[in-house]
């Protein structure tokens, strides 16, 4: 492991350089490159200076108690030697965790796909429930939420939703929800009280760009229609709801949340290319799980990963086994707790499988 932050820190000193160059900057994408790879290994090198600089005084502070000393200044380099060994132990395991192979999407935005599953209406408004939930957890990261189409029921559920959520590390965090969440809770309308039990899905997607993915032109069939469902006098007066079929896979992606033909091009456009960039991650991560059975990640979409349980008051994340009780403020979009031990557990997978 040393041998190997030894030449992150030299590789480190080289970009500085690099980056003094006048002459990078003329070149925008390499110059975005160089500085991409800078800022990646950066706190790898500044943790690295940190256990040399413990293991410095470390050594030090050892071959002080060889020296001459009274019994007391003995005993105070002594304690000093523990609280070092302890930090240097510690300083071992960050190096550890930050040297795991980087996830190339984390730093993208993602594009989440609800879709009502199992439990008719009461899974649609399942549905809006978790849109609140992850909106509000975006709010409270700062990120930005851009609907991209919707399929509302009419009292408040999504038989299926699509949306943006743009901001820094929103992949990074958000690619543990990917699954079937299943809420347990009696319906208005249940007037015996009886709990019923519905799911729905959720695809969490790191937004594809124009380098991930090359669509052509004449792989798509482009399909114009008057849009439907809420929308006022514009409902059914002009064909801007868009269809796009992506031929080579069987892709269909609709938009009409906007009144704009062109803009729900655009959208759908992105889904597509999502989509598309998805299709090959899955085929990659499908590889990676059959040598990795303890994945967390962004694991199989038809696995029920999380119960919601209303009467009880609890939730509870089943790939780690992890329960907790802040049910209205979780679902208000205080998640952290609950992505925390998910990334906590995929760490130690990940650390396992590089020792």
């Amino acid at each position: 492991m040393l041998e190997k932050l030894s030449f992150i820190e030299k590789k480190y000193e080289e970009l500085n350089q690099r980056i003094m160059d006048p002459e990078l900057v003329k070149n925008l994408d390499e110059y975005q490159s160089v500085m991409k790879e800078h800022s990646d290994i950066e706190p790898i090198v500044f943790k690295y200076q940190e256990y040399t600089k413990i293991l410095q005084e470390l050594e030090e502070s050892k071959e002080l108690l060889h020296s001459k000393l009274d019994d007391d200044m003995k005993e105070m380099v002594k304690e000093e030697v523990k609280g070092l060994e302890e930090a240097l132990v510690n300083v071992e395991e960050d190096l550890r965790v930050l040297l795991i192979p980087k996830d190339p999407n984390d730093h993208k935005n993602v594009i989440v796909e609800i879709r009502g599953g199992a439990g008719g209406d009461e899974a649609a408004l399942f549905a809006g429930v978790l849109l609140r939930m992850y909106s509000r957890y975006a709010e409270r990261n700062n990120w930005k939420v851009e609907m991209m189409d919707s399929n509302e029921i009419g009292i408040g559920g999504f038989k299926e939703v699509i949306f943006m959520i743009k901001g820094k590390g929103a992949y990074s965090r958000l690619k543990y929800e990917s699954g079937v969440h299943r809420v347990q809770r009696v319906p208005e309308t249940e007037s015996s009280g009886r709990i019923h039990t519905s799911t729905a899905t959720v695809a969490v997607l790191p937004e594809a760009e124009d380098v991930d993915v090359d669509v052509q032109d004449k792989d798509l069939k482009i399909d114009t229609y008057r849009s439907s469902g809420a929308g006022g006098q514009h409902v059914n007066t002009t064909d801007s709801a868009i269809r796009i079929t992506h031929l080579p896979t069987g892709i269909v992606v609709s938009c009409q949340d906007e009144k704009s033909q062109t803009k729900n091009k655009e959208k759908a456009m992105k889904i597509i290319k999502t989509k598309i960039y998805d299709q090959v991650l899955s085929d990659q991560q499908a590889e990676i799980a059959q040598d990795r059975k303890g994945q967390v990640g962004t694991g199989d979409r038809s696995e029920r990963i999380r119960t919601y349980n209303y009467p009880q008051g609890r939730i509870t994340d089943h790939r780690i086994n992890l329960t907790v009780h802040k049910f209205s403020a979780v679902l208000d979009g205080e998640l952290d707790e609950l992505i925390d031990g998910l990334i906590t557990t995929d760490q130690a997978e990940k650390l396992k499988q590089n020792s």
